[in-house]
């Protein structure tokens, strides 16, 4: 819409990233079907382009009628993305299996602060922007690319970076060696590849161009030294090849969210910045919506949302939500005293994948409780439940509950909880409402 094309489009329900489009200018409608296609046609000049995404699939009412209509170029999301790449000279890609989100936000932040005025696409709400993508001005775009359905293999950026490597997505890749090749197709189209040299499969399979590293005794051509991790904010001193760069601190706690600090700073030496203004770039980072976002204090409860849904995810963040226990600086506005997860796991696939893995990770927490699967269009698979889960977490030496829905859950979870208690929102489903369901269960005179 910043560069004058009329866009319409549709969704299932409303939500703020909705209304702001519509209050934006956009055309939008919340339904799907074949008068959606009628009312476009009719005042569209000209057959308007779609896009779609791999949540569409085919016998969605909107797409069969555009089909039947059979005017209309339709295109999967990635192929506008990579004529956006295309068309800027200093193109960056962000990929991997963990810290894409926050590592692209970081990256949009500090380019934004030093002035290249990036056009930015981000998979989670970006604090700077207030919006998870914007128009820029510049020659310089930031886009954060997803390998879960393979399509990341169109894109040909100038700088790619790949945060880490695990295996996810199982309903797509078949196992290891295939994310292995997707990934290193990706790889190949990138001018430099930037990787992380402290992810064993990177390091084994797709080293790439340069590597940053949290080990300062790495090979990595990017290495941070001294590293110090708060509860409210971490700290290194950056290395670049032999030469000693200087301190920076992130305003985020966690060292996950170090590596995804030194993946922003890589690309960012890379296109020439100097560092003393990365130092002062860095002070004004803020975490991406959904990342340990704190939603609320409640009755002594804070609730926080966060995004993660994936063993690995999980346990980076009960890890940081473990600095801020008994931490009076943490940031937060009450100390907490433990941490409980109230966790909705997200696919019946990954699910039955990472079912070990989900119960040890979440085992940590002083308490779950836990909502059915949040199945986003996945047929069930037997045996594969919320209650096999709890099971799991149980024999792994867990405290869990279990809910039937997020109302019952927000109902009951004065019960299940005391004053002090951090309460994580996790998953990728609609977990994220649970602290806007929340209600005091103190009598108010």
């Amino acid at each position: 819409m910043a560069r004058g094309f009329r866009v319409s489009g549709s969704d299932i329900c409303g939500s703020k990233s909705v209304n702001a489009l519509h209050r934006a200018g956009a055309e939008i409608t919340l339904q799907q079907g074949p008068k959606v296609v009628e009312d476009l046609r009719k005042n569209a000049r000209l057959p308007p382009l779609v896009v779609i995404s791999s949540a569409i699939k085919e016998d969605n009412p909107e797409l069969a009628a555009i089909r039947a209509a059979g005017e209309m170029e339709v295109i999967h999301r990635s192929d506008l993305l990579a004529e956006l790449l295309d068309g800027h000279p200093r193109s960056i890609a962000v990929a991997g299996a963990h810290g894409k989100t926050t590592t692209s936000t970081i990256l949009s932040t500090i380019l934004m602060d030093v002035g290249m005025d990036p056009t930015v696409v981000v998979g989670g709400m970006v604090p700077r922007f207030g919006s998870n993508g914007r128009h820029g001005c510049g020659d310089v775009v930031v886009v954060e690319v997803d390998e879960s359905d393979g399509t990341l293999v169109k894109f040909r950026p100038r700088i790619g970076i790949i945060t880490n490597l695990e295996l996810d997505h199982t309903d797509h890749y078949t196992d290891i060696s295939h994310l292995l090749d997707t990934m290193a197709e990706f790889g190949g189209n990138c001018q430099t590849l930037l990787t992380n040299g402290d992810c064993p499969l990177l390091s084994r399979h797709l080293p790439g161009t340069r590597q940053w590293s949290l080990d300062p005794t790495s090979s990595a051509h990017y290495r941070f030294s001294d590293i110090r991790c708060l509860g409210r904010s971490s700290g290194a001193v950056v290395h670049a090849g032999s030469e000693r760069l200087g301190p920076v601190v992130l305003p985020l706690a966690g060292l996950h969210n170090l590596a995804n600090l030194a993946a922003a700073l890589a690309a960012a030496l890379e296109m020439g910045i100097p560092f003393p203004a990365l130092q002062k770039a860095c002070e004004a980072i803020r975490a991406p919506g959904r990342r340990f976002e704190f939603h609320s204090v409640v009755d002594g409860r804070l609730l926080v949302d966060d995004y993660a849904h994936h063993p690995s995810e999980v346990a980076a963040t009960l890890a940081m939500a473990r600095l801020m226990v008994d931490d009076d600086e943490s940031g937060l506005p009450v100390t907490p005293k433990r941490v409980v997860i109230a966790f909705q796991p997200h696919r019946h696939s990954r699910t039955k994948e990472f079912l070990q893995g989900f119960a040890s990770s979440l085992a940590a927490a002083d308490a779950v409780l836990l909502l059915p699967i949040y199945g986003a269009g996945e047929e069930s698979i037997a045996g594969v439940n919320h209650v096999a889960l709890a099971r799991a977490i149980g024999n792994a030496g867990g405290t869990v509950h279990c809910f039937g829905s997020l109302e019952n859950l927000a109902q009951e979870l004065h019960s299940h909880t005391r004053p002090g208690d951090l309460v994580l929102a996790m998953g990728a489903g609609s977990i994220n409402r649970l602290p806007g369901l929340v209600r005091s269960a103190i009598p108010i005179a």
